[in-house]
């Protein structure tokens, strides 16, 4: 055998241009979902990288295109169909348009998207792209007029006040996150090795109030310890960045580094978390496809959405 058989064509599968087939949605201002993939490649690049997660959300797409006959059988990451019986589906609203350029327009077309979604009492999963598309979409969550927990999942703790002379990349999202009025509480999981950060930035974190929790101490103490800091009224913001995952289970990604969290890991973080507290916004970012080895990183990466997406319908029928 010459070629790779075609699983899409042994499940039957369809050709969709949508994550996991989903039904696509356009016009957010109707938009009836339980959450919405929206794909955003870029907000504030580094000029000395650009735009280079652009390619991510299209990847995930991809990767979980053969199951899209399959969204109704049993999902054992959930212990039933990804979508149970009551539940809404998720939607996917594709990607927003963006400019190699103009990066505060980036910013504003994502705080504008998020900020419409959620007034629809829709959960958002933004999908990028590198790790500043979260800043507009954590701004435009104040718009709520309710305070928030972020849950930040990655191997990098992202408090400069500044690289390369920008002060919205993708080094500087929590910092910009703990000026933010409504973000109340942070709680960073899984840093590990050299990242950007300089031990001030690490201090100005604890000073501010950050609760940390290495992957050292995951891998010695496990996940308790971190769930232990949600409470039952927090409205949690899931940042995840997907090098905080080992490189073996997510290679499609520009900083890899070993020890990282293993996808059950990850998903339990999710999965209690939900339990616990409103999961009120997620994004999974730092997605590169050309980094990826025989697509391994985007199969994992999207069978975590898919069964975000599910705890999400989940918490929202009162059913988990």
């Amino acid at each position: 055998m010459n070629k790779k058989p075609d699983l899409a064509a042994l499940f039957g599968a369809t050709d969709a241009d949508t994550f996991l087939g989903l039904e696509a949605c356009k016009n957010y201002d109707k938009i009836h979902a339980s959450s919405a993939f929206i794909g955003a490649p870029c907000a504030t690049p580094y000029g000395s990288v650009g735009a280079y997660a652009r390619n991510g959300p299209g990847s995930l797409r991809k990767a979980i295109g053969s199951l899209t006959a399959n969204i109704e059988r049993h999902n054992f990451d959930l212990d039933g169909p990804t979508f149970p019986g009551g539940t809404k589906r998720a939607v996917d609203c594709g990607d927003l348009p963006w400019s190699e350029t103009d990066f505060a327009s980036n910013r504003a077309t994502i705080r504008e998207a998020i900020s419409t979604i959620v007034s629809r009492g829709v959960v958002p999963i933004l999908v990028g792209g590198d790790d500043s598309i979260p800043i507009p979409m954590l701004a435009a969550m104040g718009e709520t007029g309710k305070k928030y927990t972020i849950l930040q999942v990655d191997a990098h703790i992202d408090w400069r006040e500044e690289h390369m002379g920008e002060s919205m990349g993708l080094s500087s999202t929590m910092r910009r996150a703990s000026e933010m009025g409504h973000i109340e509480k942070i709680i960073q999981v899984g840093a590990r090795g050299i990242g950007s950060g300089h031990t001030s930035d690490f201090e100005d974190a604890l000073a501010w109030g950050v609760k940390f929790f290495t992957g050292s101490d995951l891998h010695r103490k496990g996940l308790q310890p971190v769930l232990e800091q949600i409470e039952a009224a927090d409205n949690v913001i899931l940042c995840i960045d997907i090098d905080a995952m080992d490189p073996s289970i997510a290679p499609n990604t520009i900083g890899r580094a070993p020890g990282g969290l293993n996808y059950y890991q990850v998903l339990e973080l999710i999965f209690e978390t939900a339990k616990r507290a409103r999961i009120a916004a997620v994004d999974f970012v730092e997605i590169l496809p050309e980094m990826d080895i025989d697509g391994i990183g985007a199969l994992n990466i999207s069978r975590l959405i898919a069964a975000t997406m599910g705890i999400i319908a989940r918490q929202k029928a009162n059913i988990l």
